[in-house]
């Protein structure tokens, strides 16, 4: 076990780690969005979605688990990973150049996986820690969206979510060692338009709801 230690502890672990948990989350949001997208349907369909997934009872509670799980470990090692690239690199450039390839999703890495974070707790305060009694979840949306600092906040944070996930969706790949220079740059395309399904399904979301008030 020592050396598994030893390579989670790595800045090689700590990336094995950061794209094993960020594929997870992939995975969620993407289940997440199709779920969300039934909304579109009717507020009925949504309702039904809602339903059928709480009756899931002890699975979904160990899903939840699992997820603040990942989310600790995917926080953690990225703020250490970013704290020790700063370290490694104090004082800035006196020219501040883009490296090739780099992407305003891979600059702002960092800074759009805190704003997350910010949103995520917002957003299960508002949704999940909630009294669902003698109420349904589609009206519970549509009170909050009633805001219209809200509507703006959630779709600000979807434009975030976007940023990171365009990213993040193919840098974990090649971090894993799925690097062919025939298959990444299809990769690179299909996280790109993964990161603009993901923004614009549930960045309308707030806006079709309060159209449907």
């Amino acid at each position: 076990m020592d050396w598994l230690t030893r390579v989670l502890l790595s800045s090689i672990g700590k990336k094995y780690l950061m794209a094993l948990t960020g594929l997870g989350f992939i995975g969620f949001i993407s289940g997440h969005l199709a779920g969300n997208l039934t909304l579109y349907k009717s507020k009925e369909a949504f309702i039904s979605y809602a339903e059928h997934l709480h009756a899931l009872g002890p699975l979904v509670t160990v899903a939840e688990i699992g997820l603040l799980l990942f989310a600790a470990v995917h926080v953690l090692t990225g703020l250490t990973l970013f704290y020790q690239n700063f370290q490694s690199r104090p004082q800035r450039y006196c020219v501040n150049k883009s490296a090739g390839g780099r992407t305003i999703g891979s600059r702002t890495m960092p800074y759009t996986g805190i704003l997350m974070l910010f949103f995520i707790i917002i957003h299960l305060m508002n949704f999940h820690f909630v009294d669902q009694s003698n109420t349904t979840i589609f009206h519970i949306v549509s009170e909050t969206f009633e805001s219209a600092t809200m509507v703006v906040f959630y779709i600000f944070s979807m434009v975030v979510v976007a940023l990171h996930v365009s990213h993040g969706l193919w840098s974990s790949f090649q971090t894993l060692g799925a690097n062919h220079p025939k298959y990444m740059p299809g990769v690179m395309i299909l996280s790109v338009v993964f990161a603009v399904v993901v923004g614009v399904g549930f960045g309308f979301l707030p806006i079709y709801v309060t159209m449907m008030g």
